[in-house]
């Protein structure tokens, strides 16, 4: 594949409109701002940068990186292995079901877009319960699609969706959610090349008051997401 069509895959993949629900959540943001934590663009920011740098950074985009590595190798059983710990790590029920309902949705579309080869299409039905990193991460390589850019690309479209989230619950500006999306997106190639260099062992998502509040919306009385 050319490389201005890797791109243009790319940006497919990262695009607000792709459908597989990610507006409809907000990943405990619309919890944190019911509780005060989150009232303003300084707050908004400081919530967001947190669940970056402590969560996604350290366990999210790295176990991408793993299910990258496992399905560029052909390796299906490490591809189920790190697709169940990520499916593991989700701290609560809303957050669980948001990963399998944008795998499932990511997987539905890619099994029918008429791009993939028989053998490709069975390796991704074969994974039970398909996680949305696990999913992308196949499009990724079967698109062969630069794996440092993929990765920068998948943060980019969840920092978009926070930002976004916030836009709506707070509720901010569209200006204040444009120099959210620049003070922030400067911390992701940052982030991509930590996620190759951290050993299994290193790997960690102790973000309490997130999980904390991420359960809290499961019965929060009024709410626009679904987490």
């Amino acid at each position: 594949m050319s490389t201005d069509l890797a791109l243009a895959r790319l940006l497919q993949l990262a695009s607000p409109t792709l459908p597989v629900g990610a507006y409809s959540y907000s990943q405990g943001l619309e919890a944190a701002v019911e509780a005060g934590v989150v009232r303003d663009a300084a707050s908004a920011q400081a919530w967001i940068g947190d669940v970056l740098a402590y969560a996604v950074a350290r366990l999210e985009a790295p176990v991408w990186w793993r299910l990258h590595a496992a399905w560029s190798a052909g390796d299906m059983e490490g591809v189920a292995r790190w697709n169940d710990i990520f499916r593991s790590t989700r701290e609560s029920a809303e957050l669980r079901a948001e990963a399998l309902q944008m795998g499932y949705s990511l997987q539905r579309l890619l099994l029918e877009i008429g791009e993939f080869d028989e053998h490709s299409l069975a390796q991704l039905r074969d994974i039970a319960n398909i996680t949305f990193p696990a999913a992308f991460a196949f499009a990724v390589v079967k698109w062969e699609i630069p794996a440092r850019s993929a990765l920068i690309a998948y943060l980019w479209a969840w920092l978009e969706n926070q930002v976004m989230a916030a836009l709506k619950s707070v509720p901010l500006g569209q200006t204040e959610g444009q120099r959210l999306l620049l003070a922030l997106s400067a911390q992701l190639p940052v982030i991509a090349d930590s996620a190759c260099a951290l050993g299994d062992e290193d790997l960690c998502n102790y973000t309490p008051g997130f999980a904390i509040l991420c359960s809290r919306h499961e019965t929060q009385y009024s709410r626009l997401f679904r987490s």
